[in-house]
């Protein structure tokens, strides 16, 4: 079994990650290819079970599910994060650490962002209920080189997942 390879989605809350990440490995399966999506969300469950979102907590988060997905690539799963990773050298690091590796930045506007939120982060954000929250309270680092990058707020998630796919046949994570 050869190396795998590892896909970053990035963006703000509410940019399109999950739907966008769950509709790639669903694609890609379809086709043969089996991935294993790291979903921030589910892993901050079992990693910070009670989470402060300090820079520290999220510093140590972030290295976690890097390692994790280094462990895993290395051992020929390929990987999907998905994860706002709201500054570049967390994204940076997978890209050190994972030979095949690429990130795909969602571009869209704060206020569709806004629009879209469905697990009201922002609303609370802007209550001050959460307090750093990426993008309003603390800095969301857009990627300077990311592989792809997607404006959200235009395309559909399908095109979106076509133009990844695109991206990895190019850059042969996959034959299609």
């Amino acid at each position: 079994m050869g190396e795998g390879w590892a896909v970053w989605i990035t963006g703000l809350p509410s940019s399109g990650k999950s739907t966008i990440a769950r509709m790639l490995s669903d694609r890609l399966r379809r086709i043969g290819i089996n991935t294993q999506i790291l979903e921030s969300d589910e892993l901050r469950r079992i990693l910070t079970p009670n989470p402060k979102y300090t820079e520290e907590e999220r510093d140590n988060f972030y290295r976690a599910i890097t390692y994790i997905g280094w462990l895993l690539v290395r051992n020929g799963v390929n990987v999907i994060f998905d994860a706002t990773a709201n500054k570049r050298r967390y994204r940076d690091e997978a890209r050190r650490m994972i030979g095949r590796f690429m990130e795909v930045y969602l571009e869209c506007p704060l206020e569709v962002c806004i629009a879209r939120d469905r697990k009201g982060l922002y609303r609370m954000a802007l209550e001050g209920s959460i307090e750093t929250l990426p993008g309003v309270q603390v800095p969301y680092e857009e990627p300077l080189n990311p592989d792809l990058k997607l404006n959200t707020a235009v395309n559909d998630p399908e095109s979106c997942v076509e133009a990844i796919i695109e991206a990895m046949r190019s850059r042969g994570f996959i034959q299609l």
